[in-house]
């Protein structure tokens, strides 16, 4: 893929949220591998981008060790969750 795949991810994400329960997280490497199961890899900090613009936007929340983290200072394996009120 040449240019990055934003909103693919972007709907990845949603979709994959959507299919499980509300409490459930996703990794950011299942959205990259529903885009390109071959190239997966070069999409993880494509998806890491998206992830940070919908904790932003209020639709999604990082997590890491199951604590909701500040996606900007966010070091290591991330988790992605619906977000909470």
């Amino acid at each position: 893929m040449s240019a990055e795949p934003t909103a693919a991810l972007e709907a990845a994400i949603e979709e994959l949220l959507d299919a499980r329960a509300v409490t459930s997280t996703i990794c950011p490497s299942d959205a990259a591998r529903r885009v390109d199961p071959e190239g997966w890899r070069e999409l993880m900090e494509p998806a890491r981008r998206v992830a940070r613009r919908l904790v932003e936007e209020g639709r999604v929340e990082i997590t890491q060790q199951g604590r909701v983290v500040d996606p900007a200072t966010a070091k290591g394996p991330i988790r992605i969750r619906r977000a909470r009120p």
